[in-house]
């Protein structure tokens, strides 16, 4: 079977392929297909976006945190039942992990899944130039398949007829349509709050303007076209294989508060034989009974911490779990709710839960973004011994420790490694997002220890 896929990259950040992309989705939404989205990198606001509009999961592909051949299954997982998918690159095309690579970047994910690429082109002031753009592009690296191109911030239709004949002569390749600079189709400003909103359907009006906008301009149909391609296949053993059912059920605090997952982390505990209940500490569910494992994942807890804090049962029944030894893994968000209290920007403290002895302090400037390696340090029942797995940080806040714990993770950047996390009871927990998909041994010693937890509940109650 044909699986119809193409990329939507940039020539750098800020060129419109997000509002191109989901315009494209809603676009083709409307016509009928059925539409999946892809994003490149570790990003989980772009794919909120994604979801809202195509009603499917977006997912994201990350060379640089997975293996080829997992990058691969991936994309193949996620296209099942679609008619044509949507990846999204980040930042410009060849940007990645490395200045003189194409590792991590956009470019390397559109080789990897055998991709058709639009490049979105900022045409504002220019005309012939857009040529000498886009050829540049094509010439970096004979790998890609640019097969199109759309303006974008255009003047006029008649500048855009200019830059259309430049690049068509040129680049031998079409201009497939284009955006001009007055559209008025601006994504409300990314930030983490705002993905509740879209969750209520508030933008909904919004994705559909755009998908209208879009097919005014641009043609569907061509793009329809380019995108059908052969299949690509697999080589290694697949990864997301179903086995033995383990009997262990593990709770996810799963809300407007903590919603930062890797959709692969759910599916590789699954395909491991878990049972994932989900819950909203927000909603005051508190954790789901016969349970034998937490995960809170990241989100901004900060948004909604007055709310989160009086909450005081939710918080009573997840404190009484983590110190009865569940075994947890709290990222990020998770990590700030478990702290003694999360004070806001404007200096306003809330007590969280308080199994860890420390404060969370809101920021008003990044405190760490960037892809993480990561080692357990010892003791780490995740880890092991030997396990090394990838990841990434991305906070605003920083954390003032009351107590003296062992760390969870030695964790190298681009510039330092360093200690990060506490690991204490059975909790492992830090502002690093772990991709199981990485090291799926991560997985299957969560389930053990879950199992272990299980046998030491059923004698006490025996």
């Amino acid at each position: 079977m044909r699986l119809r896929r193409i990329v939507i990259a940039g020539t750098g950040s800020g060129v419109g392929k997000t509002t191109i992309s989901i315009g494209l989705m809603a676009a083709l939404s409307k016509i009928g297909y059925t539409v999946q989205g892809f994003k490149c990198g570790p990003d989980y606001i772009d794919p909120s976006y994604h979801t809202a509009v195509t009603k499917r999961p977006s997912r994201n592909l990350d060379s640089w945190m997975l293996k080829k051949e997992v990058v691969k299954e991936v994309f193949i997982n996620g296209s099942k039942g679609a008619d044509i998918s949507i990846i999204e690159g980040v930042m410009g095309f060849y940007d990645g992990k490395d200045p003189l690579s194409n590792v991590g970047s956009t470019a390397e994910i559109s080789i990897l899944t055998e991709s058709p690429v639009l490049l979105v082109v900022n045409c504002a002031s220019m005309a012939r130039s857009a040529a000498a753009i886009v050829k540049g592009f094509q010439a970096l690296c004979n790998e890609v398949n640019i097969v199109g191109v759309i303006a974008n911030r255009v003047g006029s239709q008649g500048h855009y007829k200019l830059v259309k004949a430049a690049i068509e002569q040129e680049c031998q390749i079409p201009v497939v349509g284009y955006v001009k600079r007055d559209a008025e189709l601006s994504i409300p400003e990314r930030h983490l709050g705002l993905i509740p909103s879209i969750e209520r359907g508030e933008l909904d009006s919004f994705f559909h303007q755009l998908g209208e906008t879009i097919s005014q301009t641009v043609n569907i149909k061509k793009i329809y076209d380019l995108a059908n391609v052969s299949p690509i296949e697999i080589n290694d053993q697949p990864l997301f294989v179903q086995k033995d059912h383990q009997n262990v059920r593990i709770a996810v605090a799963k809300d407007s508060a903590f919603n930062f997952y890797y959709r692969e982390n759910f599916e590789l505990l699954q395909k491991r034989g878990a049972e994932l209940v989900f819950f909203s500490p927000l909603k005051g569910e508190k954790i789901p009974p016969n349970v034998h494992g937490l995960y809170i994942g990241g989100g901004f807890p900060e948004e909604f911490a007055e709310q989160l804090a009086h909450n005081e049962n939710v918080k009573a029944s997840i404190k009484e779990a983590v110190e009865s030894g569940m075994p947890t893994l709290a990222e990020c968000g998770g990590f700030m709710y478990l702290t003694e209290s999360i004070e806001t920007t404007v200096g306003k403290k809330y007590e969280m839960i308080g199994f860890i002895k420390g404060h969370v302090k809101m920021q008003k400037k990044l405190a760490a973004l960037g892809y993480r390696e990561i080692r357990g340090e010892k003791g780490n029942y995740l880890f092991g011994n030997e396990l090394t797995a990838k990841g990434h940080e991305f906070h605003y806040s920083t954390f003032e420790s009351g107590e003296t714990v062992p760390a969870a993770y030695w964790t190298k950047g681009l510039r330092q490694e360093k200690l990060e996390g506490i690991q204490k009871e059975n909790v492992i927990a830090g502002y690093t997002h772990l991709h199981f998909a990485s090291c799926p041994e991560l997985v299957q010693n969560w389930i053990e220890k879950c199992k272990q937890y299980k046998k030491g509940c059923v004698m006490i109650h025996e």
